[in-house]
């Protein structure tokens, strides 16, 4: 597998609406998703680096600021970035991205199995339906793409909208037994010393459609259990929408283990 570096790009969030208005990347048909940034920052990306260059990435943008911090994994460093950039970049690229401070790190080349590192770690945590679910005004086809915890909802009680409430289930639970469907087998989550610490419905922007799911932030610890794997499932992210700014691993010091019993 070649090497692989963790990569930081400052974003004027101002100038990224203002292209994206200009570009028409905020229109489509059917249900209107508004502003999206990842899908600006999908098209942004390959445009500046190369298609699939960037990914997955990870925008973090702290309160009142009207700069953001891009972060991402790719095979080429913050040299060859720029190179590629000032050959391929619009004009209007390199007000939105500022390419004089763009960074990077290498990653680690290999990882050693049983090691314990914490994460922080944006997904949209949906699955396709294998068949037709629910009845009536409610009745979704088959290959639908569904927020996990309504599709176990559907699962566990297809005739009771309440049932999940009723027998004590909760979104974090649900979501956390999707992520860690995700990192097997590369990694085993920790699912005592993992949160849900954020969760909005979100609608997004894709071609001509507007979805409309979940928006889930976990911050939480794992175990690599296989470090081949694990190389692959830090460079390709965790679910699905990796292309918008969804499934980075940003990986951070782990918290302390919780003791066996």
């Amino acid at each position: 597998m070649n090497p692989m570096f963790l990569v930081r790009v400052p974003v004027a969030m101002n100038q990224l609406a203002r292209c994206a208005g200009e570009r028409g990347w905020l229109r489509h048909r059917g249900s209107v998703a508004g502003f999206d940034e990842g899908r600006v920052l999908h098209h942004l990306l390959d445009e500046t680096f190369g298609p699939g260059s960037l990914r997955p990435f990870r925008l973090l943008v702290a309160p009142r600021q009207t700069v953001g911090s891009l972060y991402g994994y790719c095979e080429n460093d913050a040299e060859r970035l720029r190179d590629g950039a000032r050959v391929h970049a619009l004009p209007e690229h390199l007000g939105v991205l500022n390419l004089d401070r763009l960074e990077s790190k290498a990653m680690p080349g290999a990882w050693a199995e049983g090691r314990r590192l914490g994460f922080d770690l944006r997904v949209r945590p949906v699955r396709r339906l294998k068949s037709t679910g629910g009845n009536g005004e409610t009745a979704f086809r088959k290959g639908a793409e569904l927020d996990a915890f309504q599709v176990e909802a559907l699962r566990r009680h297809p005739d009771n909208p309440d049932g999940m409430e009723q027998d004590g289930q909760t979104r974090e639970a649900v979501y956390m037994d999707w992520l860690a469907e995700r990192l097997e087998p590369a990694a085993e989550l920790d699912r005592k010393a993992t949160r849900l610490v954020r969760f909005q419905r979100l609608r997004v922007s894709r071609g001509n459609a507007g979805p409309e799911g979940p928006d889930a932030t976990f911050h939480g610890a794992l175990t690599v259990t296989d470090p081949e794997r694990f190389k692959v499932l830090l460079a390709k992210g965790v679910g699905r929408h990796r292309a918008y700014g969804f499934g980075m691993l940003l990986l951070r010091p782990a918290s302390r283990p919780v003791p066996r019993r």
